[in-house]
């Protein structure tokens, strides 16, 4: 018996059902990857950010996950270079499918009748996603952001539905909004922890910091950069 297709699946409906020690014998996520690229590099490497956001409250299968990761993938390796972007897949497969299997072959209607066992099996995964919600995002340089943003219209003909690129504001991955991290960057504000950047405030022990990281005032007031200069 071949694979369901998934608009079978779709409707996101019904609490989660995740795989535990009561739901056993699930079978393995099609996607096992979800960072592409050059996934080591600083967070002042690429500033540019650019995301993939579903417009529907859906289900949206591993199968589907793991073909647009290998289709954005691609395009952005050929056109782009496999050092010049870091592709993350945002959603993992966390919810299990279930399936009722019949007998489908001749006179398979004597043999079988009814809803015995109507409840299912597990016969895969996928990621229960709501409306606004973060599929893919792809951070790179500025002038590779016409590549990425093309990359990632390709990898929406993997996904049911609707979804919307969108090219943000912030740098890279972080939370921050380019004029106020190139500003927090000039202040000594911001340490560089990888893909993101930690934003340093005015509390704290003073012998806990090093000499440029005493600052007397806040870097933001409640989410509102607060910036002296």
């Amino acid at each position: 018996m071949g694979r369901r297709p998934a608009r079978c699946y779709r409707q996101s409906k019904g609490k989660p059902y995740p795989k535990s020690r009561f739901c056993r014998g699930v079978p393995d996520p099609k996607i096992r990857i979800y960072d592409v690229g050059m996934k080591r590099a600083d967070v002042d490497m690429f500033p540019y950010c650019v995301h993939l956001a579903s417009w529907e409250k859906e289900n949206v299968t591993s199968e589907a996950l793991e073909a647009a990761r290998v289709a954005a993938n691609k395009y952005m390796v050929k056109n782009a270079g496999k050092e010049a972007f870091h592709l993350r897949v945002r959603v993992h497969p966390f919810h299990v499918l279930r399936i009722n299997k019949m007998l489908s072959c001749a006179g398979a209607d004597r043999l079988q009748t009814g809803m015995r066992g109507a409840f299912g099996k597990p016969t895969g995964t996928c990621a229960r996603v709501q409306i606004g919600q973060i599929l893919l995002s792809i951070r790179c340089k500025d002038q590779h952001g016409a590549v990425a943003q093309e990359a990632l219209r390709r990898a929406k003909f993997k996904f049911p539905g609707r979804q919307k690129i969108i090219a943000s504001r912030n740098w890279g991955f972080t939370p921050y909004v380019r004029e106020d991290y190139l500003q927090w960057k000039k202040e000594g504000r911001l340490v560089s922890e990888g893909v993101h950047a930690k934003l340093l405030g005015h509390k704290g022990p003073l012998a806990n910091r090093e000499a440029g990281e005493i600052f007397d005032y806040t870097a933001r007031i409640y989410k509102t950069p607060n910036h002296r200069e």
